[in-house]
């Protein structure tokens, strides 16, 4: 195999190299076409034409840098990896279909049989799902630990253990981990350290900074920014996503489309505004929820109340990022809901959680989030709904909870169109 001191590479944008995470996400890429083009250009082609047979000969056999196949190789995909890999402060980047594919990716490249994961107890219902079925029967065992407690992670470590996952914060409960202990962890026992940056994002948070191996995204939630389409990425060292991950994606196919590259590079422009406006939104909003009768709990890094708000502020350059969790307290009255092998404590904060979701007229009830718009949810039915009652409970997901992904509205709008629901609740 060549080199690569030798290996012949695509062009760079000239750009200084102290250039601010702002200035990256409307600059980096790849250079102009010869039209000069001011909007990166969207190339929606499946092959690209050789010279000759001896430049295709060397460019399928990766000793050029070179587009040779959509699959793998598309100038609007390699532009949106070029900027989150520059945003995020890694060497490279690989675009994925979603970000469900971004962690099948990562475990399908890096480990087999017999090897073994350590992952948050806390992370998206998909994610343990996947791990846990999925990976669990072609032989790849898993072992779910609490997000915030260290020892656990480290009394999990197993001679094979490979990799450590993490979700910060997690999805729905803000729980935030010590990124820089779990990195300890991790290289101590000769693993890597994935963490799933879908909530701050490189705006809010660089995992890389803290000791992270391989950085996870889901560019469907903030990196797009207005819910538009699937989108997904992992960031790492160069080793390591050209290498085994390039390899994978090459006969896998989670292939992100150069359309969805395009629409989420664009994204990427507005990114650190969005992201500020809306984690001061969300702020706003949780203060005011702590202050309502019907809520047992707020769950936001950016309370003080918040478990891990002081690691949060260190971590998350002192934004508590754009989603906000509460508890409702019980319904009270007849049962109206129903919920298989629930029972009437577990359903009456159902109901009530159906209520205040039911109530709003502006919120889109939805389980998406990272969309301008804001969006609810209510987890144990949706997101979680696949993962059974004790794992929900085990992860502090209870039937009373719901999420709320904070757009751009304004806040008094928010906060009417919640009271509209918790000042009913018991009516």
């Amino acid at each position: 195999m060549t080199s690569p001191d030798t290996k012949k590479r695509l062009p760079r944008k000239d750009l200084p190299a102290d250039a601010h995470i702002e200035t990256l996400a409307v600059r980096e890429g790849l250079p102009a076409t010869q039209w000069n083009e001011n909007s990166e250009a969207l190339f929606l082609t499946s092959s690209f034409n050789h010279p000759d047979a001896a430049t295709a000969a060397a460019r399928f056999a990766n000793e050029e840098e070179a587009f040779v196949y959509t699959r793998f190789t598309n100038p609007t995909t390699m532009m949106f990896e070029r900027r989150l890999a520059a945003l995020e402060g890694t060497e490279a980047c690989i675009a994925t279909s979603s970000g469900m594919s971004a962690i099948l990716l990562t475990v399908m490249a890096l480990l087999k049989a017999g090897d073994h994961i350590v992952c948050s107890q806390s992370v998206f219902g998909s994610t343990i799902t996947l791990l846990q079925n999925q990976f669990g029967k072609f032989g790849v065992e898993t072992t779910f630990v609490s997000q915030t407690d260290v020892q656990q992670w480290r009394d999990a470590i197993q001679p094979n253990t490979k990799l450590l996952l993490a979700e910060t914060p997690s999805n729905p409960l803000t729980e935030v981990c010590d990124i820089r202990a779990l990195a300890d962890v991790a290289h101590a026992a000769g693993a890597l350290l994935a963490v799933d940056n879908c909530f701050c994002t490189p705006a809010l948070q660089k995992p890389v900074e803290m000791g992270a191996d391989l950085i996870i995204h889901s560019g469907t939630k903030y990196l797009d920014g207005q819910g538009r389409v699937l989108a997904g990425a992992v960031c790492g060292p160069d080793a390591i996503i050209n290498g085994p991950l390039m390899t994978t994606l090459r006969g896998g196919g989670m292939t992100l489309s150069p359309f969805n590259a395009w629409i989420v590079l664009k994204g990427l422009e507005t990114l650190s505004i969005r992201m500020a406006a809306q984690s001061a939104n969300a702020l706003k909003l949780a203060q005011w929820l702590e202050q309502q009768p019907g809520v047992d709990k707020v769950y936001y890094p950016g309370l003080p109340s918040h478990p891990q708000h002081e690691l949060a502020m260190k971590q998350q350059n002192g934004s508590g990022g754009a989603v906000v969790s509460f508890t409702t307290k019980p319904a009270s009255g007849p049962i109206t809901v129903t919920g298989k092998n629930l029972g009437d404590d577990a359903l009456r904060l159902r109901q009530a959680a159906f209520h205040v979701i039911d109530s709003t007229r502006l919120c889109s009830i939805t389980s998406n989030l990272g969309d301008t718009k804001t969006l609810i949810t209510h987890p144990s039915s949706t997101s979680h709904g696949r993962l059974s009652e004790e794992q929900r409970l085990a992860a502090g997901i209870t039937q009373g909870m719901i999420r709320v992904a904070v757009g751009l509205e304004h806040i008094d709008d928010l906060t009417a169109d919640l009271a509209r629901g918790l000042d009913t609740l018991n009516a």
